[in-house]
């Protein structure tokens, strides 16, 4: 199978270059559904909640949007904070997106790790992983058996059937996972891995597979890259130093208030981002780790390559879509990712 690609969104109107949202929404859905007519594979929905640049926080509800509009691309969360939600209502969601779309829908299950995203809806950050354990299991059920009776410390249904029931048979769910007991777990129940970070996990996660009897050729490993390119390297950093900075920062202060640092031990508020000038200046930064891919065609190919063999996936998703960036700089960034650098990359 060649290497999938697909880009990340978020629908980001931050306050330094705010905008009408109806219009973010009409701009944002018409860049995603163009990824379609560029030949990309995926298109994929993250989540946050409460934040002030509006990031996304109904990714179903823009999956079925897409799945509308759209006639090939596959749609997918990357991915849902599923300890926020009801695994019913996820399950019927998105049962009603793979619908629409035809069975062009992918399940992404998170665990998310903001204290304010659960407490704002009456939950405990504490109990987080052991909702997402008993949860994703529920809900992949929920997708796949005709009645389905359980009950855990979280949750409880009394023969529940789903209908209408996905297109798909089984839906494919993934999963993000981190550390060894949740990366065992996806592996246990034929989840794909949602990753970000060392190919250790991606490593973990195939021997897991290996030991649960699943065919490792079967199952997916996804990893999310930054990137966004330009006519030249300088045009490209000119163009996203802002946006880049700004999503960045967000990340940095919410993982380090949260505590989990453990992706990139170096994010600190001693050792902060770069600002957009020194990002231009040094054409350099770092996302969870890995450092932001920037630059002209022929550069941005380059190091994806290197990141590739580092951190081998079979899909990448990229973030391209910076809060702020002018739509028409992504665009180009777009289409000279896909008339440049995928037909390359999907020979890897």
């Amino acid at each position: 199978m060649s290497l999938k690609l697909g880009l990340l969104y978020a629908y980001r109107n931050p306050a330094w270059n705010r905008q009408p949202w109806p219009k973010v929404y009409r701009e944002e859905l018409e860049l995603t559904c163009y990824a379609e007519d560029l030949g990309f594979d995926n298109v994929w929905m993250s989540e946050h909640h409460f934040v002030d640049d509006g990031y996304m926080s109904a990714p179903l509800t823009i999956a079925a949007a897409v799945a509308a509009r759209t006639k090939t691309i596959r749609i997918g969360t990357y991915i849902i904070l599923m300890p926020m939600h009801d695994p019913i209502r996820i399950a019927e969601q998105a049962a009603t997106v793979d619908l629409i779309s035809d069975g062009r829908f992918d399940l992404g299950l998170g665990l998310g790790y903001r204290p304010e995203e659960f407490t704002g809806v009456g939950l405990t950050p504490r109990d987080r992983g052991a909702r997402m354990a008993e949860g994703s299991v529920l809900i992949h059920r929920l997708l796949n058996e005709k009645k389905v009776t359980h009950k855990g410390k979280y949750y409880e249904v009394n023969d529940i059937q789903v209908t209408p029931p996905p297109a798909q048979s089984p839906c494919p769910i993934w999963v993000g996972a981190r550390v060894d007991a949740a990366i065992d777990r996806a592996a246990k129940h034929g989840f794909h891995l949602a990753g970000i970070g060392p190919r250790e996990h991606s490593d973990k996660y195939y021997e897991a597979l290996v030991k649960y009897g699943r065919d490792p050729k079967d199952h997916h490993v996804g990893q999310i890259v930054t990137c966004f390119v330009g006519p030249t390297t300088e045009k490209a950093w000119d163009r996203c130093a802002e946006g880049l900075h700004h999503m960045l920062s967000c990340y940095l202060n919410w993982a380090v208030e949260s505590g989990d640092v453990a992706a990139e031990p170096n994010w600190s508020h001693e050792s902060p981002i770069p600002s957009p000038a020194e990002m231009r200046r040094k054409q350099a930064a770092d996302f969870f780790g890995e450092a932001c891919i920037v630059g002209s065609p022929s550069e941005v190919y380059e190091r994806l390559c290197e990141h590739h063999e580092k951190n081998p996936s079979t899909h990448l998703a990229i973030y391209m879509n910076y809060p702020g960036t002018e739509q028409g700089y992504t665009r180009e960034s777009m289409e000279l990712f896909a008339s440049e650098i995928a037909p390359k990359l999907r020979k890897l």
